[in-house]
């Protein structure tokens, strides 16, 4: 096989890990309302139901990118795949939300090995700056496509099967990848991989955790609660304790020295807002349009779809303007869309026809579909080789952080008022939460005036970092 060849075709295989994530979270949000019924969940269990994954996902990706570079990015890469499809098998088997809960945080276990290390892989091959855009436009329209046929597909199999066939279909394209990446990828890791860090590990799992506890539980124990405050606070410390640990640490599982690399630290807030925004108008749009319109789960994927095709016909574009002009542009364009087509959302009632919808969902679509291409690059194009494994996992973490953020957010906003039913709470509070999705738009759109309006000579003169 030829170079180029080899390199498409590792490049095709990574991203067949990133679809099968990217489908796995859009299927799982349309898949929701059917599994309340089923099980018998409440608002907050569906929300640990997505976060519960997004959680251990986010926790471990630093992990993940750290053993990545020491015992090689294939082998790692490998593992996780397999945890990930063993754990697709598993969440079809649940007998009870608790049981889907804990099989989707084994999921999430696999998961943490796939997106991060498969980013570390591509850019690891791919060198020269344009080829390098380009191939990350092609990964970001990879993640378009898994979204675009998330709720599709999800819709069919949830109305004609059930909600468990929709982690069948992991099963196969995993097991395929995982063949492909045993005869096709090529190991590689850090010249200098980084020593671990267990005390680190820990304040990142116990920060995280009893911050999305301390959101998603408030609406059940009240806010003034000693759960919630307690909750609170151990996140405060453990965050404090986080900071001072690693800025003391010779090799931190965070390394902060990252975060005055003023586009690194750029590309990841605006990675938590972006996410935060896209995930809780996944969750709160699924609920809403199931729960509320009373549509069915196929009628729901299918009035998605524009936000999906949105995305997809704006990631390559994306890519294309990240190459020419650099990354304040895309991402000017998708703060924009995002915080506009939220505030169209307040404007839309229940009464009004669901048709009206598709405009605010084809807005929204082309401002997340600007966004994950200049993320990704800006991310890890100006780091050191050395860092390749750690910098694609934090850049990953932003996005899990942000996305468990959104759905525990919008989820405790709705489920604010326990008695109410799902109609009057989206009549009561529904306004509340475009506008903090709005809010996260006009966050992206202020952090991107920031940025350079073209690429540096300097950069674009330099072959990006593998």
């Amino acid at each position: 096989m030829s170079s180029i060849r080899r390199k498409y075709a590792v490049l095709a295989i990574c991203c067949s890990s990133l679809f099968l994530v990217s489908l796995d979270g859009t299927i799982v949000n349309v898949a929701l309302p059917s599994i309340a019924r089923e099980l018998n969940s409440t608002v907050s269990t569906l929300q640990w139901t997505v976060d519960a994954y997004l959680l251990v996902l986010a926790a471990l990706l630093l992990l993940s990118g750290s053993l990545a570079d020491r015992f090689g990015r294939k082998r790692v890469f490998a593992v996780g795949l397999t945890i990930f499809t063993t754990g697709s098998l598993l969440c079809s088997l649940a007998p009870t939300d608790t049981w889907l809960i804990v099989f989707r945080m084994f999921q999430a276990v696999g998961g943490s090995a796939m997106t991060p290390v498969a980013l570390a892989i591509v850019t690891n091959i791919f060198v020269l700056p344009r080829e390098r855009a380009r191939a990350i436009g092609i990964w970001a329209a990879v993640s378009g496509v898994g979204i675009a046929a998330g709720p599709l597909i999800g819709g069919v199999l949830i109305d004609s099967v059930g909600w468990r066939s929709i982690f069948w279909i992991n099963v196969p394209t995993g097991a395929a990848a995982i063949v492909l990446t045993l005869l096709v990828i090529r190991e590689s890791r850090a010249s200098h991989p980084r020593a671990l860090d267990p005390i680190g590990q820990l304040l990142v799992v116990v920060f995280l955790i009893s911050l999305i506890f301390a959101i998603i539980e408030a609406p059940r124990f009240a806010v003034l609660s000693p759960w919630i405050i307690g909750g609170g606070l151990v996140a405060a410390v453990s965050f404090t304790a986080l900071l001072r640990y690693e800025s003391r640490h010779p090799e931190p599982l965070v390394p902060l020295s990252l975060f005055t690399q003023r586009s690194f630290a750029g590309a990841f807030v605006i990675a938590i807002l972006g996410f935060l925004a896209f995930n809780g108008l996944l969750f709160v749009n699924t609920l809403y349009l199931q729960s509320v319109r009373d549509l069915s789960a196929s009628l729901a994927g299918v009035l998605t779809l524009p936000l999906a095709a949105a995305t997809v016909i704006a990631a390559p574009l994306s890519g294309r303007l990240l190459s020419a002009v650099g990354a304040r542009r895309p991402f000017l364009i998708a703060g924009a869309c995002m915080a506009s087509a939220s505030l169209i959302l307040i404007a839309v009632t229940p009464t009004e026809p669901v048709l009206w919808l598709t405009l605010p969902y084809a807005i929204f679509g082309v401002g997340y579909g600007m966004l994950n291409a200049p993320v990704n690059d800006t991310a890890v194009s100006e780091l050191p080789d050395d860092q390749a494994g750690v910098a694609a996992s934090l850049i990953s973490t932003s996005k899990q952080v942000g996305s468990a953020l959104g759905v525990a957010i919008t989820g405790t906003i709705i489920a604010a008022s326990p008695g109410d039913s799902m109609v009057a709470a989206f009549d009561a509070r529904a306004w509340i939460v475009w506008v903090i999705i709005a809010a996260c738009g006009l966050g992206i759109v202020i952090v991107a005036r920031s940025w350079p309006s073209r690429r540096s000579p300097a950069r674009s003169s330099r072959p990006a970092r593998g």
